[in-house]
C-alpha cells in the first residue's frame, strides 16, 4: 500500500509545483504587459513622442518640452488609468465572489449610477449630504459619491438577506436600482445650468484627462490601504466560493464578511467614480478574463484580476487617443464598446456545448 500511496503524493507534489509555476509564469507576462501598454499610452499622444524623447523627459534633470510632456501631461492620466482599471477589476471580482453570482460588478448593481448620482448632485445643486459635517467644500461630489454608492450597498444586502433572494434576483434589483439612479441622473441633467450639464455630460463619459498627482495620490492611497485588506481574505472568499455552508462549518462569518468586503468596495467604485466619471464593463470583464488564465482560487485571482484590470484600463486610454489623431475619445464610450462583445465572447466561450 505505501508503494502504491507514495508515488500519487509525489504526482500530486509535482502537478502542484508545475500549477504553481504556470501562474507565477502567467504574473509575469501581465506585469510586463502592463508596463508596455503604460509607456505606450505616455508614448502616443496628439505630439509624436520618440523613445529616446521620453527617456530623456522621464530622466532629465532640467525643466525641457520632453519633462513638460511625459510628467505633467501624459504620466498623471497613464498613472491613473492604471490606479482606476485596478480598483474597478478588484471591485468586481469581490462583488462577484460574495454575491455568488458571475454577472455582479459596481455597474451591474447600480453602484456606478447611485455614486454617480450623488456626485452629479453635488455638481448641479452644489450642495452635499454631508455639508453638515466639517468637509471641505472641494470633497462634497467625492463624499457624495461614497455615500449614495454605501447606501446602495447597505440596500441590496438587506433586501438579500431579508427576504433571502438568489444571485439571479439580486442582480435584477441591482439593475432596478441603476435604471432609477439613472433616471435621477437625467433629472440632474435638466435641472442643470449650461455650463454645469457640460461638465456633467463631459464627467458622465468618463475622461482621464482630470487626473492630477494629488487625485492620483489619494486613490493609490485608498488602494494600497484597501487591497491588503481584501487580499487578507482570500482563503475564505476561495472557502465560500467552493461551499458557502461547508466554509460556515469552518468558522467563517460569511455575513460579516459579505458586509466587510461590500463595504470597502462601494468605498473605491465611488472614489473612482468621483475622479473619472462613469466607467463600465471594466469590473465585468477583468474578473472573467483573469479566471480564464489562472483559476479561481482567490490568492492567485485577485492579483491577477488587478493587473488585467490595469492593462484593459490603459489599453482603453491607448486606443482612446489614437482612434482618430488629435481627438481625445471619452473612454466610457471605449470601455462599453469593447467591453460588451468582449464580455459576450467570454459568455458563450464557458457556456457547454449542447451535444
Amino acid at each position: 500500500m505505501t508503494d502504491t500511496v507514495l508515488p500519487e503524493a509525489e504526482s500530486l507534489r509535482s502537478a502542484y509545483f508545475k500549477s504553481r509555476r504556470r501562474k507565477l509564469l502567467c504574473l509575469a507576462l501581465l506585469s510586463v504587459l502592463m508596463s508596455l501598454c503604460f509607456v505606450a499610452d505616455i508614448l502616443i499622444g496628439s505630439q509624436g513622442l520618440g523613445l529616446d524623447a521620453f527617456l530623456k523627459g522621464l530622466l532629465g534633470t532640467e525643466i525641457s518640452r520632453e519633462s513638460v510632456i511625459v510628467w505633467q501631461i501624459r504620466m498623471p492620466g497613464a498613472v491613473m488609468a492604471l490606479l482606476i482599471g485596478m480598483a474597478l477589476a478588484m471591485s468586481g471580482v469581490q462583488m462577484q465572489t460574495v454575491l455568488n453570482n458571475p454577472l455582479a460588478d459596481p455597474f451591474t448593481l447600480g453602484l456606478s449610477s447611485a455614486a454617480g448620482f450623488g456626485a452629479a448632485m453635488a455638481i448641479v445643486l452644489d450642495k452635499s449630504i454631508v455639508s453638515i459635517l466639517p468637509v471641505p467644500s472641494e470633497w462634497f461630489v467625492a463624499a457624495n459619491a461614497f455615500l449614495f454608492s454605501l447606501a446602495t450597498v447597505f440596500l441590496i444586502s438587506t433586501a438579500s438577506r431579508v427576504r433571502d433572494l438568489t444571485p439571479e434576483t439580486v442582480t435584477l434589483l441591482g439593475i432596478a436600482v441603476m435604471f432609477a439612479f439613472n433616471a435621477l441622473l437625467t433629472l440632474m441633467q435638466y435641472m442643470a445650468s449650461a455650463d454645469q450639464l457640460q461638465e456633467l455630460i463631459f464627467w458622465m463619459m468618463g475622461s482621464l484627462a482630470k487626473a492630477s498627482w494629488n487625485t492620483i495620490l489619494i486613490l493609490a492611497v485608498i488602494l494600497l490601504l484597501i487591497a491588503p485588506l481584501l487580499l487578507r481574505n482570500a482563503w475564505q472568499l476561495t472557502a465560500i466560493q467552493a461551499h458557502e455552508q461547508m466554509a460556515q462549518v469552518r468558522g467563517v462569518s460569511t455575513e460579516r464578511l459579505r458586509l466587510s468586503i461590500l463595504i470597502l468596495v462601494s468605498f473605491l467604485t465611488a472614489i473612482s467614480v468621483a475622479f473619472v466619471g462613469t466607467i463600465g464593463f471594466i469590473g465585468l470583464v477583468a474578473p472573467h478574463t483573469a479566471r480564464l488564465l489562472i483559476g479561481e482560487e482567490q490568492r492567485w485571482l485577485m492579483p491577477a484580476t488587478l493587473l488585467v484590470g490595469a492593462i484593459f484600463m490603459s489599453a482603453t486610454s491607448l486606443i482612446s487617443k489614437a482612434a482618430i489623431p488629435g481627438v481625445i475619445l471619452p473612454i466610457g464610450v471605449i470601455t462599453a464598446l469593447i467591453g460588451i462583445p468582449f464580455f459576450l465572447a467570454l459568455v458563450m466561450a464557458r457556456q457547454p456545448r449542447r451535444s
